[in-house]
């Protein structure tokens, strides 16, 4: 059975319809943010991995996010706690046992601490309030209202 090892809920702005997971060391990741994103907005795949970094296309352009991330010893049931309006999955290699959030204007300081079980991490993510958000960011800023969860376990192959 499976068991959480750290939770962490952030709060994290978004611009122009996207931000990036990525390796905090740079030396290890190819091709950096936000270069060779995708700008057709695709409502179906809301998530790309690319070397050493994981593309969140949001459903606003300019909000705040609340992020919550749960790093598992093994892989985790799915989340059922509220109604999911995205969901993928897939891995990302993190040398460094972390992760910086990215956006097209920089970086927000946030970043997310795996440990050092592994360098390649299984990652689901959901996402909720998509279709509020893309309503609301045409009128303001709003906080809070897409909200993400990503978990990740050490891949096993």
């Amino acid at each position: 059975m499976s068991e959480p090892v750290s939770k962490q809920l952030l709060s994290v702005p978004v611009g122009f319809y996207g931000f990036t997971l990525q390796d905090v060391d740079d030396s290890t990741v190819p091709v950096s943010y936000p270069d060779d994103i995708d700008p057709e907005l695709d409502p179906a795949g809301f998530l790309t991995f690319r070397e050493g970094r994981i593309d969140v296309q949001s459903a606003g352009h300019t909000h705040e996010i609340c992020f919550v991330v749960e790093v598992w010893d093994s892989e985790p049931g799915e989340d059922r706690s509220k109604k999911w309006e995205a969901q993928a999955a897939g891995e990302i290699r993190s040398p460094s046992g972390e992760l910086a959030f990215w956006t097209v204007t920089g970086s927000p300081d946030e970043t997310v601490s795996l440990g050092g079980a592994t360098d390649l991490w299984s990652v689901r993510m959901y996402s909720a309030g998509r279709a509020d958000v893309q309503r609301l960011a045409q009128l303001g800023v709003p906080k809070g209202v897409e909200q993400y969860l990503a978990q990740f376990w050490p891949a096993v192959h």
